[in-house]
Order: structure tokens, then sequence, then C-alpha cells
């Protein structure tokens, strides 16, 4: 019995990992339904009464402008064409801030890193957690073109309350498709992408302002991963 007890945990991280691996073979080729992400995020709204709809519509690689995938790239991950997945210099920082605050918070996650996150993973913070993003990371970077992996992260990251993609978030916001986004209005839409809640709350910020206007001084030179 202590030997079945001791290998559960074992037992589950390998399940788990194979479930996760199944998913990122599928995901290949075909759309996510929906995001572990997303689907906690809805349910925690359903748990405090407010009726907030999905709103998520899969848009094609090729359909979403460059203007916004140049200033995701700028704003987030500004070497992700060239990466296997990590930016140690920004997990190291990451590393010193948790020391320094006595507390586990996110911080040098690339593109590739919040797209598992996202797609398999809680919110919930902890070593293991981040472990475990680690090998998810490894295996999306294993197994799938830069480009899917960009065009995975675009479909599925949260812009506003129920509002996940970028063809939702261009229609949300502008009233138009994702494949005809400014560099400016691409820029505002990837500067609300740290925090998209409290800029939801809070539309007017300095801090989203001043964060728009540092992408488009970057988007010159983000690079794109290759087709």
């Amino acid at each position: 019995m202590l030997k079945w007890i001791l290998a559960l945990p074992f037992a589950l991280f390998i399940l788990f990992n194979a479930y996760v691996y199944g998913g990122i073979i599928t995901y290949r080729a075909l759309a996510p339904h929906h995001s572990a992400f997303m689907t906690a995020r809805m349910a925690e709204f359903r748990s405090e009464g407010r009726d907030i709809p999905l709103d998520y519509r899969w848009r094609a690689y090729p359909d979403i402008s460059d203007n916004l995938k140049k200033a995701l790239i700028a704003s987030e991950d500004a070497a992700f064409a060239e990466h296997s997945g990590f930016d140690w210099n920004g997990i190291r920082n990451a590393a010193r801030r948790n020391e320094k605050s006595g507390k586990i918070k996110g911080g040098g996650s690339t593109i590739s890193q919040q797209l598992a996150k996202n797609l398999f993973l809680s919110e919930w913070q902890s070593y293991i957690r981040k472990g475990e993003e680690a090998a998810i990371t490894a295996m999306l970077e294993a197994t799938t073109d830069k480009d899917r992996i960009f065009e995975l992260y675009l479909n599925i990251i949260e812009w506003d309350y129920g509002v996940y993609g970028a063809e939702a978030a261009a229609q949300h916001f502008y009233g138009k498709s994702a494949a005809s986004l400014s560099k400016q209005q691409a820029a505002a839409l990837a500067a609300r992408v740290p925090a998209p809640l409290f800029f939801a709350d809070n539309p007017k910020s300095r801090r989203l302002r001043a964060k728009t206007n540092t992408i488009l001084r970057r988007m010159g030179s983000a690079e794109l991963p290759e087709e």
C-alpha cells in the first residue's frame, strides 16, 4: 500500500503529460475548442454570479495582421523567433524578484511558456506548476513550428472580460477584423495583454498609454517567425 501511495504522484504526472502531449499533437492541425485558462476564467465569473458571454473566434495565421504579430513580439517576447522556448535572462531576473519578495510570481515567460500555461494549466503559482509549464513548453517547441505556436497564442489569449483571441479583440475594441488592424490599434491591444482585466476596468490608464507608445517604438525591429 505504501508503495502504491508513493507511486501515485508519479503516475499522475505521467498520465497528465501524456494527455498534454496528445493535446499538443492535436493542436498542430486543429484549433482548440477552449483552453484551460479560458475554462477556469469563465467558471470564476459564473461563481461570482456574473453573466459574461464567451467571445472566442479562431482565425488562421495569415488572417491576423502582421501589425499585431509584431506588436506582441515587441511587447511580450522580442527573441521569440530565435529562442527554443525560454528566455534565460528573464527567468534569472524573475527568480531574483521572487527571492526578494518571498513570493512566487510570474515573470520571464516567453510566448511559448504563456501558451503552455494558458492551454493546459491553472493560474496557481508554485514551483511545481512552473516546472510543469517548462515541460509543456519543451514539448511544444520540440513538436510544433514557431508560426503555429504563435498562431495558437494569438487565438487564445485574453483581452477583456470573456474576450479571447485576436479576432474577438479586434471586433470588440475596433469593430473590424484582426486582419485590418493598424499599427496604433495593434500596439494598444498588445499593451493590454499582461493585465487585460485591469485595463478593462481602467481604460484611461496612463500605464496603458505609455506601454502602447513603447510598443509602437519597438515594432519596427520585431522579428516574426518564418512560415
